[in-house]
C-alpha cells in the first residue's frame, strides 16, 4: 500500500509492505520501474504515523524517527544504511568515515556511495547527511537542491 503526502521538498510517496516502510519516492514517482506498491490507502496505520513523523520532521520537532522498517537490498547496502541511521540529526559524515565505520580503506568510498544512493527510504534513513569528503554536496536521488534543503532545514532547527 501507499500513499502521498505533501512537503517542502515536494510531494513524497510512502510505501509499505506487510506493516514495515519499504520506500518513500520523491516526485517525479516512476510507476513503471517494476516495485510492487499495491492500492493507495491513506489509513494504512504504519502510512499515517510515517505522515505524522514526517511533518514533524518538516517543521522541525523531530530528530529521530520510529517506524518500523523493511528496505529490500543486499547485505552490503544495509550495513551502510545502518551507518546512515547512526549520523546525528544536523550532522554529516563523508562516504570515507562510512567506509572506515565499516572497518574499510578508502577505496570503498565507491561502493559506500553506490550504497547510499540506492537507499529505498530517504529522509528516514538520512543519506543527505552524505558529504563528499572536501565537505561538498554530492548526488543525491533526489537532486541536490533537495539534498541542501533537508540539510539547511536540520541546520536551522538546531539553532
Amino acid at each position: 500500500m501507499w500513499t502521498v503526502t505533501d512537503s517542502p521538498i515536494g510531494p513524497l510517496r510512502i510505501v509499505e509492505r506487510d506493516g514495515a516502510i519499504t520506500a518513500i519516492e520523491f516526485t517525479p514517482f516512476r510507476d513503471g520501474d517494476g516495485r510492487p506498491r499495491g492500492d493507495r490507502d491513506d489509513q494504512c496505520p504504519v502510512l499515517t504515523r510515517a505522515v505524522e513523523q514526517l511533518e514533524e520532521y518538516f517543521v522541525g520537532t523531530r530528530t529521530t524517527f520510529d517506524l518500523p522498517l523493511s528496505p529490500v537490498g543486499t547485505a552490503w547496502q544495509h550495513s551502510v544504511w545502518e551507518q546512515l541511521r547512526a549520523i546525528e540529526y544536523g550532522e554529516t559524515a563523508s562516504y570515507g568515515q562510512i567506509a572506515s565505520r565499516l572497518g574499510k580503506s578508502n577505496a570503498a568510498s565507491r561502493a559506500v556511495g553506490l550504497a547510499n544512493g540506492a537507499n529505498p527510504i530517504p529522509i528516514v534513513v538520512p543519506c543527505h547527511r552524505v558529504i563528499g569528503a572536501n565537505g561538498t554536496l554530492t548526488g543525491y536521488a533526489g537532486g541536490l537542491e533537495r539534498k541542501q534543503q533537508l540539510l539547511s532545514l536540520e541546520q536551522a532547527a538546531l539553532f
